[in-house]
């Protein structure tokens, strides 16, 4: 096998070879019709003498046919047995058996199949058969192999059972169609309504597509657009020297017409009466000043200007242009600002300042003597800044005037008074409750009044009053049968304590397990804020903690048991300095005002189960509010 470089993979060596010998085999197949067809029209293979592979092909083919003739005028049969090759004996029988039956005038019988037989017994084969070397059979002739085939440039010929049938490799594109007869023909989109031609056209038909044409025509002398409008042509342009020498073009519309040159003189010159030559032009004497007012200096074809001070003369335009001096000369002529005026320019300041008497320094205005703030004015260089009393803000909409300061209604307002603030202009005051509270000295706290103190109760002789945050509390405490009052203090509150008291054999008495029975006194404010639980009552013993009494332990126990409203307080047992301490607390907040007796139990016990009690009453007073 041929190496071909690149090509080491198996199947790609095959297509490459495949392809090969198909475009080997369709140029052999078309050389050999050119020479088929040779020998049939010219009877001669002289002219394909030439040594070249494709005439070679030509040649063999031509000799070959004309074998096959000489044959036929032989009377031998076209399937001769002559050592000539498998390709020239197919070409000199196809060539044979075509002028068979071309010249065939003898009697024939029909038969079925591919084959005929005629007057001398021998068998020959219809049109596109070829008889097999039996004598007998027939056999399908490959037209498209042997290039007998009348296909035209850009068909492919397919061989079909003793014949062939030519197709198109290419379709016939966008506004053909394909007949029956493998052509392409022309699609009138006109006659089918298949076009898109509007109203105002008529649709003519071209080859492969179509046209439309506006209806209306337009006349000599206008072109027609896409739209259908016409348009004038302008003859001067689109033609060539319409005109004589000696005259100009002008176009009209439709058409143009021819004018005599007429002298044309240079600007600034003009005719002369005569007409004859053209002479100069004082612009300077013009009905019009073509200066604007400036100097005027007249010249040949021309003219210029004598501009006055703060112009410039401009030879474009020629004219008189203003010179702006504030561009020219920045930041040089004035302090502040500079405004250009015609002719000259002129200096302004910014606010807060005034032009100086030499009108191009600025000085400070002192605005302040204009009173333009409301309370107090202080003059800066180049402004002024407003600002207000004690009591007073400036307001945010113009900058100049005072407005109140509610401090009432400020963040911290809440907090600026203990019960209520009252603004007033310029400051506030705070008051207190009508009754059981006084203003205290820095005018803002609210301070509880001691009614019991200064003497302004109305508690009974048999009464003790007892003062609480806004008012005061007329009780009495009597002790239980069998105990008796003795004086005694507990932290933070007046107490009033009853010891047991018995008779001689009086065994309920001796046998009741309750010592003592107290009442203490306090009033607690509405917390206003409540985050963590608040020790209100200390309740302390003279039991050691953890200590051991000769044959005896100790141990103490604190309970409520009664009065504890909403659940709001609770008791726990503490060690302060060796010794037990009951610490009541308020756990939860209580919104005054509103009373209530808390029934403490503190109970010793041993360790033999014996125990003996102390009952603490608590009168608890919980204020209205939080001071």
């Amino acid at each position: 096998m041929a190496a071909y470089p690149g090509c080491s993979h198996p199947v790609i060596r095959m297509k490459v070879i495949v392809q090969e010998q198909c475009c080997v085999t369709v140029l052999e197949d078309n050389m050999c019709t050119t020479g088929i067809n040779v020998a049939k029209e010219q009877g001669l293979c002289d002219s394909l003498f030439a040594n070249t592979c494709e005439t070679k092909t030509a040649k063999m083919c031509c000799d070959c046919c004309l074998v096959g003739k000489a044959a036929l005028e032989l009377g031998l049969s076209c399937d001769h047995s002559l050592s000539v090759g498998y390709q020239c004996g197919l070409v000199s029988r196809a060539c044979c058996v075509h002028g068979s039956q071309n010249n065939q005038t003898a009697e024939t019988t029909l038969t079925e199949g591919r084959q005929k037989i005629v007057g001398n017994d021998t068998c020959i084969c219809f049109k596109g058969y070829k008889l097999k070397p039996d004598g007998k059979s027939c056999e399908d002739i490959n037209e498209c192999l042997l290039g007998a085939s009348n296909c035209r440039a850009g068909e492919r010929c397919i061989n079909t059972e003793g014949s062939f049938r030519c197709q198109r490799e290419v379709s016939c594109g966008t506004g053909y169609e394909l007949t029956d007869s493998n052509n392409c023909k022309d699609i009138d989109e006109c006659e089918t309504g298949i076009h898109n031609c509007g109203l105002e056209f008529k649709c003519q038909n071209t080859q492969g597509s179509f046209r439309c044409l506006p209806k209306m025509q337009c006349g000599a002398g206008f072109i027609q657009d896409a739209l259908g409008h016409c348009i004038d042509i302008n003859e001067c342009v689109s033609q060539t020297g319409p005109c004589p020498r000696g005259q100009v073009c002008i176009n009209t519309l439709g058409s143009y017409i021819c004018q005599r040159n007429a002298v044309n003189c240079g600007r600034g010159y003009h005719l002369n009466d005569d007409g004859t030559r053209c002479v100069d032009i004082d612009e300077c004497k013009a009905p019009v000043p073509v200066c604007g007012g400036h100097g005027c200096i007249n010249q040949l074809g021309s003219y210029r200007c004598e501009c006055e001070s703060g112009y410039n003369f401009n030879s474009i335009t020629r004219l008189c242009e203003d010179n702006n001096e504030c561009r020219h000369y920045p930041g040089r002529l004035c302090a502040h600002k500079c405004e250009n005026t015609l002719g000259s320019y002129k200096c302004s300041c910014t606010t807060g300042f005034k032009l100086a008497a030499d009108g191009r320094n600025c000085d400070d205005l002192n605005e302040c003597e204009s009173n333009p703030c409301s309370q107090e004015c202080a003059n800066v260089y180049g402004s002024y800044q407003c600002y207000c009393r004690r009591g007073y803000q400036l307001s945010d909409l113009d900058g100049m005037t005072c407005e109140d300061i509610d401090e009432c209604a400020l963040p911290t307002g809440g907090h600026i008074c203990s019960y209520r603030c009252h603004n007033t202009a310029g400051s506030f005051h705070c008051s207190c409750p009508v009754s059981g509270y006084t203003l205290s000295p820095n005018g803002r706290s609210c301070q509880d009044v001691d009614e019991c103190v200064t003497g302004t109760h109305h508690c009974a002789e048999n009464q003790s009053c007892f003062n609480v945050q806004g008012g005061f509390r007329c009780l009495s405490f009597e002790c239980p049968h069998s105990y008796k009052q003795v004086g005694d203090m507990l932290e933070r509150s007046d107490t009033v304590r009853c010891v047991k008291s018995c008779q001689p054999n009086d065994f309920v008495c001796i046998l009741d397990p309750t010592h003592s029975v107290s009442h203490t006194f306090i009033s607690l404010p509405t917390f206003r804020e409540f985050t963590q639980p608040e020790e209100i009552v200390f309740l302390r013993t003279t039991v050691p903690a953890y200590g051991v009494y000769p044959l005896v332990t100790y141990e103490v126990n604190f309970e409520i048991l009664e009065g504890n409203l909403e659940n709001a307080f609770d008791i726990i047992k503490r060690v302060d300095n060796g010794k037990y301490v009951g610490v009541v607390r308020q756990v939860k907040p209580l919104i005054g005002p509103v009373a209530t007796v808390l029934k403490l139990s503190m109970r010793n016990l041993t360790a033999q189960g014996d125990s003996s009690q102390n009952i603490i009453n608590v009168h608890v007073f919980v204020s209205e509010f939080w001071f």
